[in-house]
Parts: structure tokens; sequence; C-alpha cells
């Protein structure tokens, strides 16, 4: 399964939160609301986030060099942990402020009919980006797997990110709207800041979720149980290999896998005969798993007092660790 995609679903929250953006800041400058200066700040925080996935992105593209002699394709793991970092500094943070302050000084909300058309139309402009978001990371779901799921083992970290912010969107306007709802309806603005205290509860729980699903990636991820077996079979499928000694994996970008293995060959077998196995081994884990672009297969000969033969399972558990 490809880990790529991404970017139109990146676009269009960019674009659809640049906009909603400009509106909130309007709705606050007449209304006075805190709820709407948090969810505008919101906002721009997840334009800027949006920018820094496409130059996560862009950088990643880079060709390697002697610094880098695998690429850069973790570059977007950094990114999108920068990201979680933003949403967490200038959201969430900055909406518990803003909340505080109301809850200790509240004031009066003026021309409260025009938040609440803003945060409608906005509830509409992040429900498409949703769908959006959702369309775009669909064909990347593994059959019966789970958004939750999804979102904890996807590779590619811009669909989780974009996903797990328009989430937090609709819920933050959902939040907005309820507090200067409801002190339209009773006249106490204390209520609006309670939506504040709450979109940056949110935004902070959001940000922290994300922090550490792209700290997984930036230490080094392996390949998942289902490439790992088909790299494993691969490597078995055929009379050249005596056995499987060991196998390591790791993900040097979304796109692109590092398998690292040791393979028992026959004592006898000529060094020209084991290059020969060996690339063909090589062929058949690209064949099996495209990603597995990096591969290095260390011959050796297989010795049972030194390498104890563990089952196909443990391999996997092995590498896994």
């Amino acid at each position: 399964m490809s880990s790529s995609g991404g970017g139109k679903a990146i676009i269009a929250a960019f674009l659809a939160n640049l906009g909603i953006a400009l509106a909130k800041f309007v709705a606050w400058f007449f209304s006075g609301s805190a709820s709407m200066l948090a969810e505008g700040i919101h906002s721009v925080a997840d334009s800027g986030n949006q920018l820094l996935l496409l130059l996560g992105r862009r950088k990643a593209r880079r060709q390697a060099d002697q610094e880098h002699p695998f690429g850069h394709g973790r570059e977007r793991f950094v990114y999108a942990f920068v990201v979680s970092i933003i949403l967490f500094s200038v959201g969430g943070l900055f909406s518990i402020y803003e909340g505080v302050e109301k809850v200790t000084h509240p004031h009066e909300l003026d021309h409260v009919w025009l938040a609440v058309l803003v945060l409608v139309i906005a509830i509409c402009l992040e429900g498409y980006s949703l769908r959006t978001a959702i369309h775009e990371s669909t064909p990347h779901k593994q059959k019966g797997e789970s958004w939750i799921g999804f979102i904890r083992h996807a590779k590619a970290p811009e669909l989780p990110v974009v996903l797990l912010e328009d989430t937090a969107a609709l819920t933050g306007l959902v939040f907005a709207l309820l507090g200067v709802g409801l002190s339209w309806l009773t006249g106490n603005p204390v209520f609006d800041a309670i939506g504040t205290l709450m979109i940056g509860t949110l935004l902070i729980l959001v940000a922290i979720t994300l922090g550490i699903e792209t700290k997984s990636l930036l230490v080094g991820e392996g390949a998942n149980q289902t490439d790992l077996r088909a790299i494993v079979a691969a490597i078995e499928d055929g009379p050249q290999v005596h056995r499987l000694i060991h196998i390591k994996t790791l993900y040097l970008g979304p796109d692109e896998l590092l398998v690292a293995a040791k393979l028992a060959f026959a004592a006898d077998k000529p060094l020209s005969a084991v290059a020969a196995d060996i690339d063909t081994v090589e062929g058949r884990i690209r064949a099996a798993v495209p990603i597995a672009r990096v591969i290095y297969l260390e011959p050796d000969v297989y010795r049972p007092s030194a390498d104890p033969a563990p089952s196909t399972e443990a391999f996997i558990v092995k590498s896994e660790d």
C-alpha cells in the first residue's frame, strides 16, 4: 500500500482555513467574542500548518547527497512534528489564555448575529475540507481498518494531520457556536469564555496526539505486519536461500522502506552464484513490496549453535522491536 497522497487535501484545507480566518476576525472585531478570536487564531495556525506540510513534501523530494545518503524523505515527519508544536503553542495555549481572561473579565457581546452567521458558514467550509481529506485518505486506508487505526499507523503524516485538524476545527466551531449562542440567549458572556476554554483544551489534546504519532515516525518505525510478512515470504519463496537468519526494516520516508537481512546460503556455493541468487531475491522483494527501495542482503553460512532458528513469527516480532 502506497503512503503517498494528501496534496489535494492539504490545499483544500489551506484555502478553507484562510478564508475562514478572515471571516472569524471580522466577526470578532464587531462582536468582541472571545470564542471568535480563539477560532480565528486557530484558523491562522491551521493555515500555517498546511504551508509547513507542503514545504515538508517539497523538501523531501530532494535527491540523496553525501550528508544524507538515504535521502530526505523523513523531512515530512519533521514538519508534521513542527505542526503539532504550533497547534499546541499558537492555537491551544492562546485559546486557554483568552478563555481565562474572559472568565475573569467578562463583557457583553455585540452583533452576535454576525458571529453566528460566520460560524455556520465556517462549519460548512470545514465540512467540505474534512470531506476532501476523507476522500483522499480512503485509498490509503487498509480494508477493515478504523479511522483511528489509520491515523495511528499511516506512514504519510500529512493525511492524519489534516484529518485531525479538520475534525478539531469542526468540533471547535461547534464549541464556539454553543458558547456564543448561550451567551446570546442568556445574556451571560461567561458561556462564550467557557467555549473558548473548550476550544483550547481540544487543540492541546489534538496537538499531543499528533506529537506522539509523529515522534514515533521520527524515531524510526519498521514495516507493518502485512509488508513484513510479504518480504519474508519473498525471501523464502525460492530455492536460492537456505534460510532467513535475521531481518530488520526501517521507513526512510513515507514511500521508501529500507530492508536489511542476513541470509544463509550453502557453504560450498560459488560467489558468483550467491550474487546471482541475491539479485533474484531482491527482485522478488521489490515485486512483493514496491516501497522496499533500499535493500541490503548479507550472505552467510547458517550455524545452528550460533544462530538459533526462530520461526517466521519471531522474525516479525523481532524486527518490529
